[in-house]
């Protein structure tokens, strides 16, 4: 893509989140985009933003299970930038027409102590850079009117798919906690949905950071200290209607309740 087309999404994107109008897919408008374009659109739209006021409060990593990226037809992880105004209250009820195509999803976020980044970062460094972690939901959501083709490009160019996120006020140490036997449950409208533990992520969501560290130092990008890091899902993404109710129980480290509205 020449710089004048990624400019023109990067555009269409911050355009279709303030409208609610929503663009046509990258991939379908321009059949040749690839990741390297995907990341330098999704650098001009965090321009733009934090040109018009907003606040970047971290990053996420997503498609970090097998059975997410089958779904997608994602190769690998994608990734993106988290803003200040993407964080929601515990017990917030969610009006539907803010949104596009939203999907439920449940994971661990890490905040960090001290920055993380460069092209050697271990599960050693991560602990090290962790001040805390904390049970989270992220609402999946995207600023495109369908699907693009497979793969990761249409979602890195847009923040890799964030709506937004809950996090819980129960945080954790690492050095006190396994993230690999932590367990989670989503219940919508008092049913189980879905349950699965922390290790289908990568194995570990230490090593799904770890891997994000390395993957933004190839674009120059390190994680600051004060970031929140969404480390990816261990269920996969569950559709949403007006009137559900929602809880994601992940046991000694408590439940986060929400809902959405029409």
């Amino acid at each position: 893509m020449t710089d004048a087309e990624r400019r023109s999404a990067a555009d269409g994107l911050v355009h279709a989140e303030l409208t609610r109008q929503w663009m046509e897919p990258i991939t379908l408008t321009y059949e040749n985009a690839d990741i390297e374009d995907a990341y330098a659109i999704g650098e001009m739209v965090t321009a733009l933003k934090v040109a018009s006021g907003r606040v970047v409060k971290g990053h996420k990593v997503g498609l970090t299970s097998k059975a997410m990226r089958s779904i997608t037809g994602a190769t690998e992880p994608d990734y993106g930038t988290i803003f200040d105004i993407w964080f929601v209250d515990e017990g917030s009820k969610v009006s539907l027409s803010t949104l596009n195509r939203p999907l439920v999803e449940i994971e661990l976020v890490f905040v960090l102590e001290s920055d993380l980044g460069g092209p050697s970062v271990n599960a050693v460094d991560v602990i090290r850079a962790t001040d805390y972690i904390l049970p989270s939901v992220e609402v999946v959501d995207g600023r495109y009117s369908k699907r693009g083709k497979p793969g990761v490009v249409d979602s890195i160019a847009d923040a890799a798919s964030c709506g937004f996120t809950i996090v819980s006020g129960n945080p954790q140490q690492l050095t006190d906690i396994d993230l690999r036997h932590v367990a989670g449950a989503l219940y919508k409208n008092g049913e189980v949905e879905e349950s699965g533990t922390a290790a289908a992520v990568m194995g570990n969501p230490i090593n799904s950071v770890a891997w994000l560290a390395r993957k933004l130092h190839e674009f120059g990008v390190k994680m600051e200290a004060g970031h929140t890091v969404l480390s990816g899902s261990f269920i996969r993404a569950h559709p949403i209607e007006a009137g559900d109710s929602f809880v994601a129980d992940f046991g000694q480290l408590g439940q986060i309740s929400f809902g959405f509205t029409a």
